[in-house]
């Protein structure tokens, strides 16, 4: 384990680095990487939507199929391939996540399959995880952490689980502000909202815990930190370490396809950009050429969304609610899966870039897990 100046990040017996790696779909944070950084001593994170973008014989079984459940238990399936072969990397003693959103509409059966195939804990965003203890009642050992923005959402949060005599064992706080992908903020509008802001939340959180009765819980910051000193400032704030994801997508062991990695390492601050996505939450991305061409026509194809008109691209519902599937004018006009699947196979014409505000620790460069965490857990670049 890299040996830190920072304190180890406690997550029930374990003792670990304080970095937690996003989970970030569609394949982009798959074995390779989660098993990898799981192995440096932090938690890796596999991230479940759609992975059987990486096992070509599961593409194969569901080119073009009409049939749902043949997609889903593909993907299920491609779930159980990725945790244990992230295992198998990581050795008995990493700690391996599965990040799922609670916005898919099949989320349950992702939980029950990532905890069935050797998960440590299951990490939810993406909307309140009220049902998640429900999910995970068979499998007590696997540790339970929600993704929220705010203190209000903790507050739901916390009171529900608390019902059932269950609790977080550590809360990620993402900040729309800097964060990559879908964003924790109902409208664009709302993504430079100081109720956000790390400091405030950081504050606003442990007199929750102590209205509640509550001892506190690690709490884990997410969006824009890529230095030792950001990392440093925030756990003197009151955090017990950070998730990070677009820093390790552009690793040499990241599992998307070498040209989505140039994507993000090149992409000019100006063309990083926001836009609201198909489940009507904002989403951050590269202004790619598919990007720039969805931007031109969006306002007019959104004008003409009605719920009679709603279509599947893909024939099967991967959203709860989608833009595009549902003809809800006020969210997104594409199929992000056909979009983000195209992005991790390195498609730059067809792809969506999911990527976060700051710039990366090593600018252009592509470098290795363990480089990365080193530069984030000492301020040194080991070469």
């Amino acid at each position: 384990m890299i040996k830190t100046p920072l304190p180890l990040l406690k997550l029930r017996d374990r003792e670990l680095l304080p970095i937690i790696q996003g989970g970030m779909g569609v394949g982009v944070s798959a074995h390779k990487l989660a098993g990898t950084v799981a192995r440096e001593g932090a938690i890796g994170t596999i991230a479940s939507i759609d992975l059987r973008v990486h096992h070509p014989d599961l593409m194969e079984r569901t080119h073009r199929s009409k049939d749902r459940r043949v997609i889903d238990d593909a993907n299920l399936e491609a779930l159980d391939r990725e945790v244990r072969s992230a295992r198998e990397i990581a050795g008995p003693d990493g700690v391996i996540a599965v990040n799922v959103m609670r916005a898919v509409d099949r989320y349950p059966e992702l939980v029950k399959q990532a905890c069935e195939s050797g998960a440590n804990a299951i990490i939810m965003g993406a909307g309140l995880p009220f049902e998640l203890p429900e999910l995970t009642k068979d499998h007590p050992e696997v540790a339970l952490i929600p993704i929220l923005s705010e203190e209000r959402g903790v507050r739901a949060v916390l009171k529900r689980w608390l019902r059932k005599g269950v609790l977080p064992d550590a809360i990620v706080l993402e900040h729309p502000r800097y964060a990559g992908g879908h964003l924790g903020a109902p409208k664009p509008e709302d993504i430079t909202n100081p109720r956000f802001d790390f400091p405030r939340v950081l504050a606003e959180i442990p007199k929750v815990f102590e209205t509640l009765k509550l001892d506190p819980i690690p709490l884990i910051p997410a969006g824009g930190v890529n230095s030792f000193e950001k990392l440093q400032a925030l756990i003197g704030m009151g955090a017990s370490g950070a998730q990070i994801g677009t820093p390790f997508a552009v690793t040499e062991e990241g599992d998307a396809h070498p040209t989505f990695k140039k994507v993000l390492l090149e992409a000019k601050p100006e063309e990083i950009v926001t836009f609201m996505s198909t489940a009507g939450l904002p989403a951050r991305a590269v202004l790619t050429p598919w990007l720039k061409k969805y931007l031109e026509r969006e306002e007019r194809v959104r004008s003409r969304a009605t719920p009679e008109k709603g279509k599947c691209a893909v024939w099967f519902e991967c959203l709860t609610h989608c833009g595009l599937k549902d003809g809800d004018s006020e969210s997104g006009q594409f199929c992000i899966d056909t979009q983000l699947e195209a992005a991790v196979m390195g498609n730059l014409d067809k792809g969506l870039f999911f990527r976060g505000s700051e710039p990366l620790p090593f600018g252009d460069q592509l470098r290795s897990v363990h480089d990365l965490l080193e530069m984030l857990l000492t301020g040194k670049d080991p070469r």
